[in-house]
């Protein structure tokens, strides 16, 4: 149980980490993706207000526009972009390429991107690593259209992406080393705390068999004396009860201390289905209950046998005592998928209140009542599912119509 809270632990607090970091990072390569892409949107202004050219016009500081967070842009920055220019007349014929500034695209390349542009019939838009803007010239008797290129700023981006993502790596990293450290420490109270209440109930549950037994002794010794009673029967019933809750307990306790084995081994599950299911027929008869079983033939299972039995007994004992007069229990078990599958389904006066998985919650009552007729199904099912876990497999409950409970075990 240690192991598995420390586990929890880890779990939680590196999944709080992780969202922490992504959220870091992410807000990183977002707000340099955005402010990359403002400088680029205000060398584009620049040149385009200036047809291409760099500007001469900025003022006596030199500058034309600043962004959010990145430099401002002025004379030295406008002259060090990397763009082309070209120029059409009023009937879209190429009259004029500038491509001074960039070394990496000939007059005839340029002459392509502006075909391409201008057949894609939009002011701006992306092109092979260049952003480019449409727009009329100065006289109004042409179109100008200018490619910037922005390839480096793009490797920035993803360099700039490569490095968080490696940086993020070794922070979590660090951060799950750090977490393994201190999750001993972190639920060393919560540990101790829950070390005390199992030494508790093995206590009381080793305390309690000794009277269990000499009233169980006496009931007998009284019985041969004056014969059974109502009084008797009913003494010997509720030992039997609180000899059998007493059991659970203890059995709960070794496994959330984790000394149990499970000395797994090879057997028919079906046989076992079968072999358990028969004392439950007088039980349920008693009460005018129907049981109804699909037990496929020859399903086998690696587990611990007596876990097993254990198991089943808990679901049938549960359907049993759960089901009113004259209702229906079925049993089902079947190979699906390589997972061995137990399905136990009764009908009853009516469903308990609260969610289905509240009915594994240990002492659990159906009412608010907390009667023993509409009783509570927690103890018994809290074992059923300790011993599924311990199996790796996994136990639901669900509500389904008619008033009808099914509990399904997946090994």
């Amino acid at each position: 149980m240690i192991r598995t809270l420390q586990k929890k632990f880890i779990t939680t607090a590196m999944l709080a980490i992780s969202i922490l970091l992504l959220v870091l990072l992410g807000a990183i390569n977002i707000g340099y993706y955005l402010v990359s892409g403002q400088q680029e949107n205000v060398l584009l202004d620049m040149l385009e207000k200036n047809e291409g050219m760099p500007p001469h016009d900025m003022g006596p500081q030199g500058k034309e526009k600043g962004t959010l967070f990145g430099p401002p842009m002025n004379e030295d920055t406008a002259m060090s972009a990397r763009f082309f220019t070209v120029y059409m007349d009023s009937d879209g014929e190429i009259v004029r390429t500038d491509v001074s500034r960039i070394s990496s695209v000939t007059e005839d390349e340029a002459r392509e991107y502006a075909k391409e542009a201008a057949s894609e019939n939009k002011d701006s838009g992306r092109m092979n690593g260049f952003r480019y803007r449409i727009s009329q010239t100065r006289d109004g008797q042409g179109t100008v259209l200018l490619f910037l290129d922005t390839s480096i700023q793009r490797r920035n981006f993803l360099l700039v992406l490569a490095l968080s993502i490696f940086i993020g790596i070794i922070c979590w990293g660090l951060m799950l080393l750090l977490v393994i450290l201190l999750s001993k420490k972190a639920i060393l109270p919560i540990a101790a705390n829950m070390e005390k209440q199992k030494q508790f109930v093995t206590n009381a549950g080793h305390e309690i068999k000794t009277p269990l037994a000499i009233i169980m002794a006496n009931t007998d010794a009284m019985e041969l004396h004056q014969g059974e009673s109502k009084w008797s029967r009913n003494i010997r019933n509720q030992t039997i009860r609180l000899n059998g809750l007493m059991q659970n307990l203890l059995t709960l306790s070794r496994m959330d201390e984790e000394v149990l084995r499970l000395h797994a081994s090879e057997f028919s599950m079906s046989q076992l289905a079968e072999e358990t299911l028969h004392p439950f027929y007088e039980s349920a008869a008693l009460k005018q209950i129907e049981i109804r079983k699909e037990i496929q033939p020859d399903v086998m299972v690696r587990a611990n046998k007596e876990h097993f039995t254990q198991l089943v007994s808990v679901l049938l004992d549960n359907a049993v005592k759960y089901t009113n007069e004259g209702g229906e229990i079925a049993v089902c078990l079947e190979k699906a998928e390589k997972r061995v599958v137990l399905r136990v389904k009764n009908t009853c006066e009516k469903l308990p209140e609260g969610e289905p998985e509240k009915l594994f919650d240990r002492f659990y009552r159906g009412d608010s009542a907390r009667t023993q007729k509409s009783g509570g199904y927690g103890i018994g099912l809290s074992v059923a599912q300790a011993i599924v876990e311990v199996h790796k497999g996994t136990i639901t409950a669900e509500y389904e119509d008619g008033n009808r409970i099914a509990f399904t075990v997946r090994i």
